[in-house]
């Protein structure tokens, strides 16, 4: 189900960067045809632009709200593998410092 979400997701972000693509195409057709000016093709598509990240904003927090509910925020399992790696280093290092104190503890009495 996960890679479902995933590429429905990624649908989702190609369409929005296409609707981009040909919106800046059209204000560039209509700048270049005399039909509007540049700073009314600049103002057009800054709004568009400014428009489209709050639109990125409202959508990314429903995202992580729906993934929060159905349980796709858990770790790979190489994210696990990872963490436990790190634990064990830490113990492991942790070890050999009281190894360490204890040897110069015996060395010095």
């Amino acid at each position: 189900m996960q890679n479902e979400f995933k590429k429905f997701l990624y649908a989702g972000v190609d369409l929005a960067a296409a609707a981009s693509e040909k919106f800046q195409k059209s204000v560039t057709e209509l700048v270049e045809n005399g039909k509007i000016s540049s700073s009314e093709g600049k103002k057009l598509v800054d709004e568009f632009l400014e428009k489209t990240e709050k639109r990125k904003e409202e959508f990314e927090t429903k995202f992580n709200e729906l993934k929060n509910k159905v349980g796709f925020t858990k770790q790979t399992e190489e994210e696990q593998l990872d963490v436990l790696r790190k634990q064990v280093a830490d113990l492991e290092a942790k070890v050999k410092a009281e190894k360490h104190a204890t040897k110069t503890a015996k060395a010095t009495a």
